[in-house]
């Protein structure tokens, strides 16, 4: 028992450097005392004419791929998947061209009109939220949220 701790100290960190690469940060370790337990119960098969860590690396791919091989892939349940967009399946371009238009415009107002329209809609803050997270008073936020809705409206307005 003595050498596969002897074993151990001086191969784990070639072991883990060469898992890295195969399998997940998370399996790493529990991988590494994998490919140990196999050295140990398969040391009567080892020949001392070749190289210890050639075999112990062999022994890691080999686990490795049967862990891969083993793991169920993500799925994503079909309740949480929207329904498609576009009456074909495919995303609707015209929202998508407006969408782009609108961040075009949002680039256009002043900063600070802009940031209190941006936490309002992509945020979803009440007016009085804006008004603590920006230390400002909340007539403050409606007028700059109302100044720029209408800036903002004028920008959209086909010419």
């Amino acid at each position: 028992m003595e050498s596969l701790a002897e074993c151990y100290r001086t191969h784990a960190s070639l072991v883990r450097s060469y898992l890295r690469r195969l399998v997940p940060p998370a399996d790493i370790d529990d991988m590494t005392q994998v490919v140990f337990l196999e050295f140990w119960q398969s040391r009567h098969r080892y020949d001392p004419a070749r190289s210890l860590e050639a075999w112990l690396l062999g022994i890691a791919r080999k686990r490795a791929v049967d862990h891969l091989r083993a793991r169920r892939p993500v799925t994503v349940p079909l309740e949480a998947v929207g329904e498609p967009t576009g009456e074909d399946g495919r995303a609707d371009s015209d929202g998508l061209a407006r969408r782009d238009l609108v961040h075009r415009a949002l680039a256009e107002l002043p900063a600070a009109q802009r940031q209190a329209i941006e936490l309002a809609y992509y945020g979803q803050l009440t007016q009085r939220e804006i008004s603590e997270r920006l230390r400002v008073p909340l007539g403050t936020v409606k007028a700059r949220t109302a100044r720029g809705l209408q800036r903002l409206s004028g920008l959209l307005e086909p010419a």
